[in-house]
């Protein structure tokens, strides 16, 4: 069984290649919660490699 995993913002932050879908710390990443995000994306997400240099999600 594959596991799912949950994300959150831990920073504000508009998600530039979802037509500017606007998160806020604390909400669940993606929106909604069985959108199909690529493995590349979430680790750009999740490091430093982004517009704003820092991670602005992470793993619950």
């Amino acid at each position: 069984m594959i596991e799912k995993k949950t994300y959150q913002a831990i920073v504000g932050f508009k998600d530039l290649q979802d037509k500017g879908k606007i998160y806020r710390k604390g909400d669940t990443f993606p929106k909604p919660g069985n959108k199909k995000v690529e493995k590349e994306r979430l680790e750009e997400l999740l490091s430093t490699e982004n517009k704003l240099g820092k991670p602005v999600i992470k793993e619950i």
